[in-house]
């Protein structure tokens, strides 16, 4: 039996936007708060590999619901422009110089056990991007979201190019409504106490 954390959820289960929003509420009620200008989704990844196609397909899915200016929500990484390993730090100095202070939400694929494909799971803290394919990127993130896409443990390059990209949509679906439903959840609270 798979041992989940309280972070964690399986894609493929009942309720996974529901459960998955749930807990992304909380840990931004928890960490997100009038300190923070903006509210940065930043989606590492490339349209060039399926499994590392995540971030691009969660900013695609972001990108299509435009979020208006008074949001102060900003995405970027999709699918036309896409935050990779070669333009990483060029967006962290565009992010931090067009943008006072923003909170940072990173996503991106990741790889782990056969069992755990299509968990995807929030932690506190920067995201390590590349980790999996034994990159050393720039760290980025006050709190970041991974999503298994594949096995890791041998030519991780190989693995990602061949990831199935049906699992990859499902966690994109999950991830994306789920940042919306939270966003939305916390957007209604606030304007309830003012």
């Amino acid at each position: 039996m798979i041992k989940i954390n309280k972070n964690t959820i399986d894609c493929n289960s009942d309720f996974a936007i529901s459960s998955f929003s749930h807990i992304l509420q909380s840990k931004l009620i928890e960490k997100y708060n009038y300190v923070y200008s903006d509210l940065i989704i930043l989606c590492i990844g490339t349209d060039r590999s399926t499994g590392d196609s995540l971030g691009p397909l969660v900013g695609y899915f972001l990108e299509r619901r435009l979020f208006n200016s008074k949001d102060n929500v900003y995405v970027y990484g999709t699918l036309d422009s896409p935050v990779h390993a070669k333009n990483l730090d060029e967006y962290i100095m565009k992010i931090n110089k067009d943008h006072l202070n923003p909170f940072i939400i990173a996503i991106d694929a990741s790889l782990g056990t056969l069992e755990r494909i299509g968990f995807i799971s929030v932690w506190d803290g920067p995201l390590k991007p590349g980790a999996g394919v034994n990159k050393k990127l720039t760290e980025i993130g006050d709190i970041h979201i991974t999503g298994v896409v594949n096995v890791s443990g041998f030519m991780e390059f190989m693995v990602l190019q061949n990831t199935r990209l049906n699992i990859v949509m499902k966690m994109a679906n999950v991830i994306s409504n789920s940042i919306i439903y939270s966003i939305s959840k916390m957007r209604i609270n606030t304007d309830a106490l003012n």
